[in-house]
Order: C-alpha cells, then structure tokens, then sequence
C-alpha cells in the first residue's frame, strides 16, 4: 500500500479490539491490516512508520496504559 494512512484508522482498530495489547502486538496489527511498508501519518505529523507512529500518539497521551499492554478511548480521537 503506498497510500499514507491516518493515525486515527490506527486508533479506530485499536478500539475495535476491545482489549489492551502491547506495543509491539499492535506494531505486527498495523502490519496486518495496512502493510509491512505503510507509512503514516496525523494531523500535525506525516511520512512515519508504524514504530514511529505509535511513539508519536504515545507522547501525544492517545494510548492508556495497563499491565496489559496500551489501548485507547474514542473521546482521545480529534475530531477534525
């Protein structure tokens, strides 16, 4: 896939889960659903990879942690 993909579509899968993962279980999800070479990017952001992207919304407080792992919450998704 060479088209970049928004970091919201990565959010939406993780709420679509239902369930914390680690960081490197949602790295190998992105690669299943968007590709091994997708590049990412967000409203303030761009030209990322799925390594990138997750430290990008991790600084940004869009995951919540758990000893489970990450996950976020729809109201940590802007809305423009």
């Amino acid at each position: 896939m060479s088209d970049s993909i928004h970091g919201h579509q990565v959010m939406q899968l993780m709420l679509s889960l239902g369930k914390a993962v680690t960081k490197t279980e949602l790295k190998s999800l992105m690669a299943e659903n968007f590709g091994e070479d997708a590049r990412f990017h967000t409203c303030s952001a761009s030209e990322m990879d799925a390594e990138q992207l997750i430290a990008f919304l991790d600084a940004k407080g869009k995951f919540i942690a758990s000893n489970e792992g990450i996950e976020t919450a729809a109201d940590r998704i802007c809305n423009h």
